[in-house]
């Protein structure tokens, strides 16, 4: 099969990146597309980000009727700090019988040449790009490359939705007393609801 990895804190998990997951799922030739939950780095604490165990279930919940969707932990059990290219190594030998991409978007892609090995992961695995507003005005815009813009690898979809919702804006809005429940599928809504997440 052919796995979409999509990484992110997921903190919380939104809309947004259900859409752009179900998108890359349905629209591609992917047969399957892996949130991976990146792990805390306990080099860095930061108190607004929750434990692992609850991002991961949040992604349980939010995609637990979606048999093109699933949820990985992959790397809590990889040694820190990790890196996207030995991520990729690790799932290469222990599932030899797929073939992994990347999920990402354009900003993303803009800053690949600064990632560790970041011409292993690009000659050797797909990456799949959405496209992504610019939020300040005042950013320039990096313009990638010739070589990475033409590159076999590097799939860009245009007709993905480009979503302007992020976890750092539901968070603010929980803490606001603002109603997020829009921007959220109801089993995350309730759990984070119950949990009193994001409160302080």
């Amino acid at each position: 099969m052919k796995i979409g990895l999509y990484f992110g804190t997921y903190n919380p998990i939104h809309v947004g990146h259900l859409i752009i997951a179900n998108y890359m799922a349905d629209y591609t030739e992917l047969d399957q597309v892996w949130l991976v939950v990146t792990p805390q780095n306990p080099l860095k604490e930061k108190s607004s980000l929750l434990a692992d165990f609850h991002r991961l279930s949040l992604v349980k919940e939010a995609i637990e009727e979606n048999p093109k969707l699933r949820v990985s932990d992959i790397e809590f059990n990889l040694s820190k700090p990790n890196y996207t290219v030995n991520t990729l190594t690790h799932l290469q030998e222990k599932f030899p019988e797929h073939q992994f991409a990347l999920i990402m978007g354009e900003d993303n892609l803009r800053t690949l040449h600064k990632w560790f090995n970041f011409e292993i992961i690009l000659n050797n695995h797909m990456i799949y790009v959405y496209p992504r507003i610019v939020i300040d005005e005042e950013e320039s815009p990096i313009e990638l490359s010739h070589a990475l813009r033409q590159h076999p690898n590097v799939v860009f979809c245009k007709n993905a939705p480009v979503m302007n919702v992020s976890s750092t804006f539901v968070r603010q809005g929980i803490q606001k007393g603002k109603d997020v429940r829009y921007l959220l599928t109801e089993p995350v809504f309730k759990y984070i609801e119950e949990m009193h997440f994001y409160k302080n």
